[in-house]
């Protein structure tokens, strides 16, 4: 695994901008050699450079840190500028220009966004260069700004595109999990509501069949639990809501058996339904079921408990309606912007069941019938709707 070094050193070789910078250095200034090099309290390692006078220096190239001046432009932050060692009083003694035989040298750090020492924008060369100029001076700062905000852009991206693919691959894993967790859920379900249908036709004293009620009533719940995870990640997976168009199931006997599903597990609770469809409705059948299922489990989990659900659905030349009714408190405006998205439940400190798929289930098959679900709130009372043209069917 390479180090964070040589991570900048591979991230800077991939600006392409940094060695035409290096080259107008070396054009405008006369110098011999131009680099950007990392600088650390223990490391110089050349990320890029520009050499026409042989110093052997290539990117990966490293030098002693205490042999180099960029070591004091680290600590200093300050621009080092030699227009000719001879003649400069504070580096014509200095052990480096010795060491590597150069008689004009600059140096101007690279400082990131966040505030931290990169590195230095440096240029050296064998003989005297004129380098305490506005302009070159000015020419430097600006490169030296550039690079570093080539730098934090590059870096900005490359750890968003590693983010998102660790987003991709946890998604992709979380989905299928779900898809297999939710298939192999449905065997042994399935052999617990035989047994209960099984036991419910037996002669049973008044307890046991309360018991069994219970049991049928939980099955009916993890089954909507799992149709809705089912379809939430075929969903996500890119195979949407399926539909079945040839579905022969009378719609109204459909939603006779959800709604009759929901007096058994609640007999408190009181479901008024009132159909009128007049003109046949082509659709699938269970899944028009499925949303009415989860919108009446959505009435009955968050409505008054003393208050009376109200099904109806119509239908004429023109539209299919689907409305579910019931009083309750009203929806903060926070929670109704988000409603139909998925695992979106109340406040955290409300004890209510459930994953939060159901109402984004019921909107994906209402989008997949070409229709619209809506909520509506007036005088205490919660309504949604389901409308699917009659034309797009």
């Amino acid at each position: 695994m390479r180090d964070g070094i040589q991570s900048d050193v591979e991230l800077v070789k991939e600006i392409a901008a940094i060695p035409a910078m290096l080259d107008v250095v070396c054009r405008m200034t006369g110098m011999g050699a131009a680099a950007v090099g990392r600088v650390t309290e223990s490391r110089w390692i050349a990320c890029a450079v520009q050499d026409s006078i042989g110093l052997g220096l290539k990117p990966g190239s490293e030098l002693p840190l205490e042999t180099t001046l960029c070591n004091e432009v680290r600590q200093s932050r300050d621009v080092i500028v030699i227009e000719d060692v001879q003649t400069d009083n504070e580096y014509c003694n200095h052990h480096t220009p010795r060491m590597y035989g150069f008689r004009s040298y600059i140096s101007v750090p690279i400082t990131l966004e966040d505030g931290s020492f990169f590195g230095t924008l440096c240029a050296l060369h064998g003989k005297p260069v004129s380098l305490k100029t506005p302009g070159v001076l000015g020419m430097f700062n600006l490169f030296a700004e550039l690079i570093g905000f080539h730098i934090d852009s590059k870096r900005r991206y490359l750890t968003a595109e590693t983010k998102l693919a660790q987003e991709r691959e946890t998604g992709l894993l979380r989905e299928q999990f779900i898809a297999i967790l939710g298939h192999d859920l449905r065997n042994p379900l399935a052999s617990i509501h035989s047994g209960a249908r099984l036991l419910a036709r037996s002669d049973l004293a008044a307890r046991d069949r309360e018991i069994v009620e219970l049991v049928q009533g939980s099955v009916i719940r993890m089954s909507g639990l799992i149709d809705n995870i089912l379809d939430f990640a075929r969903g996500r997976l890119g195979g949407g809501i399926e539909l079945d168009l040839t579905d022969s199931k009378p719609l109204e006997s459909v939603l006779e058996q959800v709604i009759e599903e929901f007096r058994v597990v609640h007999p408190s609770r009181t479901i008024l339904p009132e159909f009128k469809l007049d003109v046949p409705v082509s659709c699938d059948a269970s899944r028009i079921g499925q949303l009415l299922s989860n919108l009446v489990a959505n009435a009955l989990t968050h409505g008054d408990a003393d208050g009376a659900i109200h099904v109806s659905a119509h239908s004429d030349t023109t539209r299919f309606c689907l409305q579910v009714r019931n009083k309750g408190a009203e929806i903060p405006e926070e929670l109704r912007q988000k409603l139909f998205q998925p695992f979106v439940r109340p406040d955290s400190s409300q004890k209510v069941e459930g994953l939060g798929l159901g109402l984004f289930i019921a909107s994906e098959i209402a989008k997949a019938h070409d229709g619209s679900l809506e909520m509506h709130q007036s005088d205490g009372t919660t309504c949604f709707s389901l409308i699917i043209p009659i034309r797009s069917l």
